[in-house]
């Protein structure tokens, strides 16, 4: 029997370990999209405790407390952190083949150093030590970047953003390198009006520009995008249910947002037509300025009405959605390719039934410009467990090239996820391995698999976004 969390946990062959502890294990880690806040990195935040660190905004773990049956005072209440932390403890045994019983464990190991199962027995024991080493210069928000020897990360910024933070961070002597990322999804949400119009007053406020028309929308997100560019923005993000490739008009874009800034309801068709142009002309922006464009489709999100209103987004109620997408996704690729303005681009996918549509229609797109342009992305969300993350894998594999694949993120708020990248190099030395013993890939070559396991860890990811 296999001690729980040995050094070669999830390698099940020789072959498998020896990728893995020779070549994976030694790479650094390029965490290209997170969640961070630019202030804590900035400030080198010191966290008051295990619960603040660990609980505070993960909705991954409060999903699983709520099923558990923790009531909501121990998970965005205001119960005191030990008591948090407790219903948490007392969750963790409930999770065994959930990937956060894997992440809970190697957290603790890699970045604590702690070999203990967490369970209500263990709880205050851990809590304790884990709280005393946070309050240590060694346990602040940059030392854990450097333990965990994060080279890059890429936070998500809003255009409205005054990235003031990154600037502290570029002035400072902080060993990681930090870089803002595009998320104008804010400006897509025209049909919720109210919330349309208060954005763009702080988009009015960013530019010093009065928008009462969809041209000066534009000229607004381009000022704001030249910005970014010049504080080090090297890629975007967009959160979308599906793609949007309409046809449209400018006359009738312009009728449109007049409508939205007068707060008047929006038919599903020019919401369409809106998101439409305005993708367009958000991409157009990447390709000009050289920028890696990457596209999350598929949630569906603040499903429960009544806890959003409570709490807001992000807490925890979202899922997974089932919209068409692969019309309106080659339509948009198309019309950008066709006039030279389809930026390097990645595409994620939220529901598992949408792997292969994904790869086999992102790679539509390849033009021999880039290795690796057009890129079908990590597992996300809801499939970065085991057996999503072999999917993604092998769907790629079979159809495309897993070579060019730029490797894994942690998609997360915590400073504790860097695990995660881990986690995802294990399965991936695994899968590789296996396939070496079972005379599926040559033994002879070898070097050439190592080389490939330190790319995708590693090295085509820095490649791919120009971090030299």
């Amino acid at each position: 029997m296999k001690t729980f969390l040995d050094p070669d946990f999830l390698l099940q062959t020789d072959t498998a370990r020896a990728l893995y502890h020779e070549h994976a294990a030694k790479m650094p880690i390029i965490d290209y999209h997170c969640h961070l806040d630019p202030r804590q990195i900035a400030e080198n935040h010191a966290f008051e405790d295990l619960t603040e660190i660990w609980l505070g905004g993960d909705h991954y773990k409060w999903r699983a407390m709520r099923a558990n049956g923790v009531p909501e005072e121990y998970i965005t209440g205001d119960k005191p952190a030990y008591e948090k932390f407790q219903k948490w403890a007392e969750t963790v045994p409930y999770l065994m083949r959930n990937p956060l019983y894997h992440w809970t464990h190697l957290e603790l190991s890699r970045i604590f150093g702690i070999d203990r199962v967490l369970n209500p027995a263990s709880a205050r024991a851990i809590y304790e030590e884990c709280t005393e080493k946070l309050r240590t210069p060694e346990f602040r928000a940059q030392a854990i970047m450097r333990r965990m020897h994060v080279e890059v990360v890429c936070t998500t910024d809003d255009p409205v953003d005054s990235l003031i933070y990154h600037q502290r961070i570029r002035e400072s002597d902080i060993p990681t390198r930090v870089y803002p990322a595009w998320r104008p999804d804010k400006v897509l949400a025209i049909e919720r009006t109210a919330d349309f119009n208060a954005y763009l007053s702080r988009l009015e406020a960013a530019t010093n520009r009065t928008l009462l028309t969809y041209t000066q929308l534009l000229e607004a997100l381009q000022e704001r995008h030249d910005f970014f560019e010049r504080q080090g923005c090297r890629l975007s993000d967009h959160g979308l249910d599906t793609f949007y490739a309409e046809p449209y008009t400018e006359r009738g874009l312009e009728a449109i947002f007049m409508k939205g800034r007068m707060g008047k309801p929006l038919t599903e068709q020019e919401i369409r037509m809106f998101r439409s142009a305005l993708l367009y002309e958000l991409a157009a922006m990447d390709a000009r300025s050289g920028w890696v464009q990457q596209f999350h489709i598929g949630a569906n999100r603040n499903n429960n009405r009544r806890m959003f209103r409570r709490l807001g987004a992000d807490a925890g109620f979202d899922a997974i959605d089932d919209q068409p997408i692969a019309v309106s996704m080659n339509r948009f690729f198309s019309r950008l390719d066709e006039e030279d303005l389809l930026a390097k681009t990645i595409v994620y996918n939220l529901n598992p039934r949408d792997n292969a549509l994904m790869v086999a229609n992102a790679y539509n797109f390849n033009d021999g410009s880039v290795p690796g342009k057009m890129q079908y992305g990590a597992a996300w969300w809801f499939l970065d467990q085991i057996d999503g993350i072999r999917e993604q894998l092998n769907t790629l594999s079979a159809l495309g090239l897993l070579s060019r694949f730029v490797g894994m993120l942690t998609d997360s708020r915590s400073f504790l996820s860097y695990p995660r990248h881990e986690y995802f190099r294990r399965i991936l030395c695994d899968l590789l391995g296996g396939e070496v013993e079972k005379g599926l890939l040559p033994a002879s070559e070898l070097p050439f698999l190592g080389q490939m396991v330190e790319d995708i860890s590693y090295h085509n990811a820095k490649r791919y976004f120009g971090f030299e």
